[in-house]
């Protein structure tokens, strides 16, 4: 690159930093990106390790009502890179994509890193330099970047700043929220990062926890005030996770607070209450709970066990067995912590970012600070929402500081 060219420097080597470094140099700039851990994209890598669910295919109205109170602030961002324009661009790094049966869209080779292996190869072919160990603590006194490293203190001056370091879930992967508190020191207003896509706790029998604890529960649907979910969760030591549970998770961590709710499962939600009671009843009476659970109820020995652990010994009628079947009242105690959940809530307020994701209101002598991906207050289910808004507000930062930098 010319050494007149403008020089970005990119804290974060997420999808948010890596979007907008590939955006940036290929436009002319000098690009540098930096990250606290030994090698880049490291929550990506462990996003794909169940098959990397990159985006989804459902019509982008709908698409964009998945990120609530910040689909507003967001459409823009989406709008300029939807799921289309991330499935060519997939492709164009040769990994063509699949829509499953869920709507969900996923490479082909279902895996992370033959996509980042070939995105990384055309980030370095572009002149894009990667500075690993190097750990964000603010600005100097001049309006450089201050790292940390193993050799010591460094400064590095840039004609602008993009921060995408990522909420604060799953910390040992890089994203721990240290930049918190030193965005706020500088003016910025930043609302408290919590757990989002998390499991919740219930407190099983040890009997019932030391049998299913890692079982699927398939083809479910969950109740929590007027919202329904349909899906699939898994029973873990301390509770239930997965898809149904995380699209729930908003809900629940605001009702939560220092008090128990009740969430209704429903374990045959593809069959109406009424004709569910007409199969229990025709059971022998000589049947026993279980068969009666099984072979009636056509309860997986999962989803049996916990209707036995809610009813006890009794065996309800009918009619009162169906109900139960059809609406199983949890009791959630609380929800897991931000080292075990998938993505962060809270983040940058918008009230501080303009719509270019600079940054207001920042101390004179800093250059153009710009921001991207979840450290902004947005949050998403799972299901390709979270990647697709870390790849389109890192694109749409890139391109508001070449808009800022007139190149």
């Amino acid at each position: 690159m010319p050494l007149d060219a403008p020089f970005i420097a990119i804290v974060g080597a997420g999808p948010a930093g890596l979007a907008a470094a590939e955006i940036l140099s290929a436009a002319g700039a000098r690009v540098a990106v930096y990250d606290r851990m030994p090698s880049v994209a490291r929550k990506f890598l462990m996003a794909g390790r169940g098959g990397l669910n990159l985006t989804h295919s459902e019509p982008l109205a709908r698409f964009l009502t998945r990120y609530g109170k910040a689909a507003e602030r967001l459409a823009p961002a989406l709008e300029a890179f939807p799921p289309d324009a991330l499935r060519q661009w997939a492709l164009g790094l040769g990994e063509e994509t699949f829509v499953g049966s869920s709507g969900r869209v996923f490479p082909l080779s279902f895996k992370a890193s033959p996509l980042l292996r070939a995105w990384l190869a055309r980030l370095s072919a572009q002149g894009v330099a990667f500075h690993l160990r190097h750990a964000f603590r603010g600005w100097s006194p001049s309006g450089a970047v201050l790292f940390d490293t193993p050799d010591g203190a460094v400064e590095e001056k840039a004609d602008a700043v993009l921060l995408a370091l990522g909420g604060a879930s799953w910390p040992r992967l890089g994203s721990d929220g240290s930049w918190v508190e030193g965005l706020r020191a500088a003016g910025v207003p930043v609302n408290a990062l919590s757990p989002s896509n998390m499991g919740v706790s219930i407190g099983w029998s040890e009997v019932f926890r030391a049998r299913f604890a890692g079982t699927p529960l398939k083809r479910i649907a969950l109740r929590f005030g007027k919202t329904v979910v349909r899906g699939e969760a898994v029973v873990t030591a301390s509770g239930l996770e997965g898809g149904a549970i995380y699209a729930l998770s908003a809900d629940l961590r605001r009702a939560l607070g220092h008090r128990s709710i009740t969430l209704h499962l429903d374990l045959r939600p593809d069959l109406d209450e009424k004709a569910l009671a007409a199969r229990l009843a025709a059971a022998p009476v000589k049947a026993s709970f279980s068969t009666v659970l099984a072979k009636h109820g056509g309860l997986a020995p999962v989803a049996a066990n916990l209707v036995r652990e809610v009813a006890g010994p009794a065996r309800p009628d009918a009619a009162a067995l169906a109900r139960l079947i059809k609406a199983l009242p949890l009791e959630v105690t609380g929800h897991a912590g931000l080292e075990r959940a998938i993505s962060t809530a809270g983040g940058i307020a918008w009230s501080a970012v303009g719509a270019d994701y600079a940054l207001c209101g920042l101390p004179a002598h800093l250059p153009p600070v710009f921001a991207a991906g979840e450290m902004l207050d947005w949050e998403a289910p799972t299901g390709g929402y979270l990647l697709q808004a870390c790849f389109s507000t890192g694109r749409a930062a890139a391109e508001g500081i070449k808009a800022r930098l007139n190149f």
